[in-house]
């Protein structure tokens, strides 16, 4: 009797990583040419605690879209000091598409993004203040308010302040009323202060009726 001898095929998944999994078979995946491969690397990496500083210092050179956007999840889920550090450079990126997938990251981050929006928010670049204020507007966390008075009090640049103001416009209280009327006094030549001004003034008005 003949038998015939069944041959059998492996699947290969495109995606099946065949280095071994560890932080050094990780870190060179991510020079790899197939952005493929990185992605999948950078979703390991995520899951080690001491990857933070490979993440980053490979989100300098990333050109890879798909591959940057896992690096910035990464660095959000890792959440340490070196991965904040990361994202917050990032503002300063010129590259808006960059700039703006991080702070929608930052957004989601209020409890590890609390102990650095101080130093945003007086850094001495003022659209780092801008967007640092941007971070804010969805940022849930119960000193969204006293950060906004704090930049409509001090900031000296009148596009930080409207920026801040149109925000405090939304989430503003009583608590706020007094710096308000503070930045009308402050730029009383800047039209669009003034109107924002008495908008947020009326919104908080009617909110507290």
């Amino acid at each position: 009797m003949a038998f015939i001898k069944k041959q059998t095929s492996q699947v290969i998944n495109e995606d099946e990583r065949k280095i071994p999994r560890d932080f050094d078979g990780l870190c060179l995946e991510l020079n790899h040419e197939d952005s493929k491969v990185r992605r999948w690397a950078v979703r390991d990496l995520a899951q080690l605690p001491n990857a933070s500083s490979i993440l980053v210092t490979r989100l300098e050179h990333e050109e890879n879209a798909s591959v940057r956007t896992a690096i910035l999840n990464a660095l959000a889920k890792l959440g340490d000091t070196i991965a904040m550090n990361g994202l917050v450079k990032c503002l300063r990126s010129e590259d808006a598409a960059l700039r703006n997938e991080a702070i929608e990251i930052l957004k989601e981050l209020p409890y590890e993004v609390a102990p650095i929006i101080e130093g945003l928010l007086i850094d001495a670049d003022s659209d780092v203040r801008i967007f640092a204020v941007n971070i804010l507007e969805s940022l849930r966390h119960q000193h969204v308010e006293q950060w906004l008075i704090q930049v409509i009090e001090k900031d000296p640049h009148v596009n930080v302040c409207s920026t801040a103001l149109d925000l405090l416009s939304e989430v503003g209280t009583e608590l706020a009323v007094p710096a308000i009327k503070q930045l009308k006094a402050r730029f009383p030549d800047e039209p669009y202060i003034c109107f924002s001004a008495e908008l947020a003034l009326q919104r908080i008005e009617d909110g507290s009726r």
